[in-house]
């Protein structure tokens, strides 16, 4: 749940995950995520994670509309808008998949806002949304805090809310809005793992570069990778760890990673956008055999795995997917069916073998002719 992201706010979103304020900091791992040494005893990690409320998941296979379901909403004539954080490659993937289920099931989109990561302009957009008396809104927060109030009048008037990823703050699922619907984390995590340990062949030593930042999305898809990578390579060892909040400063905290760890074979990154910076230390310091792995579809770093380069593996969100599902929830929220409080979808390991079909996953369209590139 690209999950790419600018700042917190974008954070909030399946992709966008990024903020303002740099921070950092690095040291030995002395968790059972890596570095724990083939002799050491070891335990599976837990599948299970939590929304932002604590929420419990529930796997999207387990929304279901009836024939009958269908027909009423169908014959309701409803209509739906879309108040977004951002416009970006991965909002407009899972708009795509949104409007595909609502014209399946006769709901008229009347509007589709973006705020740029600005929470005034989202507030606004509501209440320019609201004038159209939509019987449903798509959103995310752009700031938990300053949605709750800007979200209110919706609430209020009877709009049936549905959220990806992150809700304003105070909202729960069965009240104020009808549902959440991200990404499985556990799944990010695992798959992570799973993509370096088979690019090093199960030992080496690797670094760790994760959001230095409270957000519930990014830091358990981060501590998954971590737990997964112990428990499956005990020989890998991560060598470095390294938190950042503005993913413009990867490339720095990269340099010096390297700098310090000449043994250095892998290394895994929260997200695609601070990959970039990785990759671009990588190339510096002529490391062409450093095996990058990270989260969240991106075609830069999608035409260096095509080529051979250092990325091996991005994990990727199934955008329209999590906009069928959030066009599902809706409908639930319109016939007055309880959802679940937190649906999530299955993530999936995109590499140079199956480039094309993740990116379809993702994106709903083909891959862009440089992406496919050898």
């Amino acid at each position: 749940m690209k999950i790419s992201r600018r700042r917190v706010a974008a954070v909030a979103g399946l992709s966008a995950l990024v903020l303002l304020a740099g921070a950092c900091g690095s040291g030995k791992s002395d968790s059972n995520g890596g570095g724990s040494g083939s002799n050491a005893a070891r335990t599976e990690p837990s599948r299970s994670f939590t929304g932002p409320n604590g929420e419990t998941p529930t796997a999207a296979d387990q929304l279901k509309l009836t024939p009958e379901d269908e027909a009423k909403v169908k014959a309701g004539n409803y209509t739906a808008a879309f108040v977004w954080h951002e416009s970006s490659a991965l909002t407009k993937a899972v708009e795509s998949g949104v409007r595909a289920e609502f014209d399946k099931l006769g709901i008229k989109v009347v509007a589709s806002t973006s705020a740029e990561f600005d929470a005034a302009k989202q507030a606004n957009n509501v209440q320019t949304v609201l004038a159209l008396k939509p019987d449903a809104i798509v959103t995310i927060a752009v700031d938990p805090t300053a949605a709750a109030a800007a979200f209110k009048p919706a609430v209020d008037q009877g709009v049936k809310v549905v959220v990806m990823t992150t809700p304003p703050k105070g909202f729960t699922a069965g009240k104020e809005i009808v549902g959440i619907v991200t990404v499985d984390l556990t799944a990010f995590g695992k798959a992570n793992a799973e993509l370096i340990g088979k690019a090093l062949g199960g030992k080496g030593k690797v670094g760790y570069l994760y959001h230095d930042a409270d957000f519930w999305f990014t830091n358990q898809r981060d501590k998954a990778f971590k737990d997964w990578l112990g428990y499956l390579y005990p020989d890998i060892e991560i060598v470095e760890e390294a938190g950042f909040s503005d993913p413009a400063r990867t490339e720095d905290i990269a340099n010096a990673m390297i700098t310090r760890n000449p043994e250095l074979k892998g290394v895994y990154v929260a997200w695609a956008t601070a990959a970039e910076g990785v990759l671009a230390a990588a190339r510096q310091n002529g490391r062409n055999d450093l095996k990058i792995v990270t989260n969240d579809l991106e075609a830069n770093l999608a035409a260096d795995m095509v080529s051979d380069g250092n990325v091996v593996g991005i994990v990727a969100n199934g955008s329209t997917r999590v906009g069928q599902n959030l066009g599902i929830v809706a409908a639930y929220g319109l016939l007055g069916k309880k959802a679940p409080a937190l649906t999530v979808t299955e993530p999936m390991a995109a590499t140079k073998d199956n480039i094309a079909e993740a990116w379809r996953d993702d994106f709903g369209t083909d891959a862009p002719a440089e992406v496919l590139k050898k």
